[in-house]
């Protein structure tokens, strides 16, 4: 089987030893992508605001593949706050296509650099028309 790692500039640079997404076996396979903004290499503040950042980065990782937020089978949530669910779920739920992707959700998970949200996914490559 053959891989090739995939790279966005359009997201954060991988924060360690790791690929922003690798594709594989007609899948792609994204690493957990915070909500950093890839211009400032910062974080916004608040749960809305780094979920919408954390799938904007998902979303050029996945463009880089040739996939998209329609090409997603599953997503892992790691979140900070287990109160923050219902604010991360509403953005998530803007973002995700119909049917959504699979998924699960720990929560009081602690995040490098105080992040608040990181999520990580899996999406089928389409296929070649």
């Amino acid at each position: 089987m053959t891989r090739r790692a995939v790279t966005s500039s359009r997201a954060p640079a991988a924060l360690g030893p790791y690929s922003q997404a690798v594709v594989a076996g007609g899948f792609v396979f994204c690493s957990g992508t915070a909500g950093i903004d890839p211009a400032t290499g910062s974080a916004p503040d608040g749960i809305e605001a780094q979920t919408e950042q954390a799938l904007l980065n998902l979303a050029a990782v996945l463009g880089a593949a040739g996939a998209s937020m329609d090409d997603l089978v599953r997503t892992t949530i790691f979140y900070a706050d287990v109160d923050d669910f219902a604010a991360l779920n509403a953005v998530y739920a803007r973002h995700m296509p119909d049917p959504p992707p699979a998924r699960s959700a720990p929560a009081n998970v602690r995040l490098p650099r105080g992040l608040l949200v990181s999520i990580d996914a899996i999406a089928v490559l389409p296929s070649p028309h």
